[in-house]
């Protein structure tokens, strides 16, 4: 029998996700959606390979980007996580890791205009902080020794002790976070990086989905095959190689960057000094027309995400599980579809569902649920081919799902998915960049209409909202007590 805590929380969210159902959009506006599915699904028989020359340039500085800026975040987050204690630090990084890569890269466009730099910043200023707050749990979580092994200098107790211990699990969440960095780095072509996202982008507006379907499996080969072509041999030659392959740095312009900071983000009405009235009123209609709506819309699409991806991910980790398929080859298709669809970004998946079903709810929703379900379904899978059943348990798969293997993992597929929470809320902001009313949208909308000062004010208002989701999904998980350790439920919760 399920936990009473588990349960309890099981039903509340189930409630909240119904009631933010009924206020929500899922409509589908094209005429024959179906008819484009199936256009899209039969592309990839018509796939042209001898245009793959002209996509390597995209898929080198998707690749050199993610290098170089993973280079520089392990370097600035290793070097905050020690000094993670501190209270204000903890709080600025919280703030900047709350940002969507997306956002960033919005940011410094205004600045820097559309270069390499703003793309390697927008990786570095929220990949910095990611790394710093992991690198310091694990830091902290290897942080056992005696205080006559701790000696009296710290910096030779990190570099003789806590560090060598720790450094197995530094590397494979390093590993993993380069392979969010590719992900991250390849839609930051939406916005104009020339990346294989805007590759992609271009195809989908036009509708040629065979290039659509080349670009995604060139993407696939290249994260299947990270182990191979980056490793402890192969790195140093990767980021030489990297470095001297990005160009285009634009003109790092001391002026634009003052005038962003004292002017152009600087509430409008104090800008032109019209009183303490217009400010308040200034604030009270963008908080009316596009706040309250904005975070209204993100939080139906999130809590209803959620719930959809711990539906997928129920369902589906029986597929890679030995316990449940003994068939080795249905398993390792199950076990590729998972891969395909966790390493496709939402952003991607909800931008071809847009061209299927228009504009709503439904292809956020949907890209939310199969990104995020294949992540639990995968590790979900893996924890039950690490349980031991008893000698009498039954054979029949119904019963040994639900009253033998269900009870003893669901508390933790519950830590799983809140351990998800704040990053299916930060994609619901970001994907009303495609057309859902969420933060996204009148971000994007400010940023069209040159209002940085309005873009800036919901830029902290996604920020707060994601840091409370945060802090409820950290209470949650020491309610259900199933905290469990970054070392051991897998790097690609975070």
């Amino acid at each position: 029998m399920l936990q009473s805590k588990s349960l309890n929380v099981s039903l509340l969210f189930l409630g909240i996700a119904f009631v933010s159902f009924l206020f929500s959009d899922f409509s589908i506006s094209t005429q024959e959606p179906f008819l484009e599915l199936k256009n899209f699904a039969f592309s990839i028989v018509k796939m042209d390979v001898t245009t793959i020359p002209s996509l390597l340039p995209a898929l080198f500085m998707t690749i050199s980007i993610a290098v170089v800026a993973m280079f520089f975040s392990v370097i600035i987050g290793f070097f905050l996580a020690i000094f993670f204690e501190n209270f204000f630090l903890r709080v600025t990084l919280a703030f900047t890791r709350a940002i969507h890569e997306l956002f960033w890269a919005l940011i410094f466009l205004q600045i820097f205009g559309l270069n390499t730099l703003t793309a390697l910043l927008a990786i570095i200023l929220p990949y910095s902080a990611i790394l710093a707050k992991v690198y310091a749990e694990i830091l902290q979580e290897h942080d056992t020794f005696p205080k006559e092994l701790k000696g009296k200098s710290l910096i030779s107790y990190y570099i003789y002790t806590k560090i060598p211990d720790a450094l197995p699990h530094l590397v494979a969440y390093t590993f993993y976070r380069f392979e969010c960095a590719l992900r991250s780095t390849a839609i930051l072509g939406f916005v104009g990086i020339t990346t294989l996202g805007y590759y992609l982008s271009s195809s989908f507006m036009q509708g040629y989905y065979n290039e659509v379907w080349l670009l995604l499996i060139l993407f696939y080969i290249v994260i299947a095959t990270i182990r191979y072509w980056l490793n402890k041999y192969s790195v140093s030659f990767v980021l030489l190689a990297s470095f001297f392959y990005l160009d285009d740095f634009g003109n790092i312009s001391v002026e634009n960057f003052i005038r962003f900071v004292t002017s152009d983000i600087v509430p409008y009405p104090i800008r032109a000094d019209k009183g303490l009235e217009a400010t308040i009123e200034w604030f009270s209609k963008i908080f009316s027309n596009e706040i309250v709506p904005g975070v209204f819309n993100t939080i139906l699409l999130t809590q209803i995400s959620l719930v959809l991806t711990a539906f997928l991910a129920l369902l589906a980790f029986p597929l890679i599980s030995k316990k449940f398929v003994t068939n080795k080859f249905l398993r390792g298709i199950s076990h590729v579809l998972l891969v395909v669809l966790r390493s496709t970004p939402e952003y991607i998946l909800a931008y071809l569902f847009l061209q299927i079903f228009g504009p709503s709810m439904l292809p956020a929703a949907l890209a939310l649920m199969l990104h995020n379900g294949a992540i639990i379904s995968f590790l979900m899978g893996q924890q039950v081919n690490e349980l031991t059943l008893r000698l009498d348990v039954t054979k029949k798969k119904n019963e040994l799902y639900l009253f033998e293997v269900l009870p003893r993992i669901y508390s933790q597929v519950l830590a799983f998915l809140f351990y998800r929470w704040e990053i299916i809320m930060r994609e619901s902001a970001i994907l009303g960049i495609l057309g859902v009313a969420t933060l996204g949208f009148f971000i994007d909308s400010a940023i069209a209409d040159f209002r940085l000062d309005k873009m800036m004010l919901l830029l902290v208002v996604t920020a707060i909202l994601n840091i409370v989701i945060d802090i409820i999904s950290r209470k949650s998980r020491n309610y259900l007590k199933v905290e469990q350790s970054i070392t051991s439920c897998g790097c690609d919760l975070k």
